[in-house]
């Protein structure tokens, strides 16, 4: 169960961090893989990895996800190399963190395009080819915090933008449910990226996850793999407009 060979699985935001953990848990199932970001030098040093872990053939392309034109020439450039598009994985991401007090029209516009605007694009852009085949798999990065406040940090963009990637998960889910394309969200609690290790690694913010986390800990690299495979997998065929929290059980109290 849950071989991704033959498939061809698109990531973006996969120049780092989580993008980059779950474009690996992809290769090792066998899958293709086009991968996107702005810093094309670092898809350039990640392919061979990709390709030792298991991908049958990896492409790098530069794409800026708040860039309606990129998006659509990296599609172009997908269906051109592959003939198909199997998985979209909607990953790429950043924030600006203030209260909304504090926060500028500027810092509101910048995440709200990049978290959530950036997803609706991506999956308009590639679910085009999927109709054609009658059959995708849709899987948006949301967050925890799409789903719950939280009082350790101000960031209502973040929250604001998480939330919508849920909801949009599930229109998205109903709207193509015909086409045989699923779409799905994941809501991964406090793992360790280039974004989040200054916050994490603090004293304070150790202590107040100790108490939020029921585990009592961060996620451990490779902890999202099982989420993303199944729901990336053929089998996952009766699954859609599903939001799963793989958070440690921050959410359940």
């Amino acid at each position: 169960m849950f071989s991704l060979k033959g498939r061809v699985a698109v990531v973006s935001g996969a120049s780092s961090g989580l993008g980059q953990q779950m474009a690996l848990a992809f290769a090792r199932q066998g899958a293709s893989l086009v991968i996107l970001a702005r810093r094309i030098e670092r898809l350039e040093e990640f392919k061979p990895k990709l390709i030792k872990a298991g991908a049958e053939k990896v492409l790098a392309l530069k794409c800026d996800v708040t860039s309606t034109e990129d998006i659509d020439a990296a599609a172009e450039a997908a269906e051109k190399e592959f003939g198909k598009v199997d998985i979209l994985l909607n990953c790429a991401g950043s924030s600006k963190d203030k209260g909304v007090v504090e926060m500028t029209d500027e810092e509101w516009d910048f995440t709200i395009a990049t978290d959530e605007t950036s997803v609706f694009k991506m999956t308009r852009a590639f679910a085009k080819i999927m109709q054609k085949n009658k059959y995708g798999r849709i899987i948006n990065i949301a967050s925890m915090y799409g789903l719950v406040g939280n009082t350790e940090i101000h960031t209502v963009a973040y929250h604001t933008s998480k939330g919508a990637v849920v909801n949009f998960t599930r229109a998205v889910a109903a709207e193509l449910a015909t086409d045989g394309i699923t779409c799905n969200a994941i809501c991964p609690g406090y793992f360790y990226t280039e974004l989040t290790t200054a916050v994490l690694d603090t004293d304070r913010f150790q202590e107040f996850a100790k108490t939020m986390v029921p585990m009592q800990r961060y996620g451990k690299p490779g902890e999202l793999d099982a989420a993303v495979v199944f729901l990336a997998s053929e089998e996952a065929s009766y699954v859609t407009g599903v939001v799963l929290p793989v958070d440690g059980g921050y959410t359940c109290i």
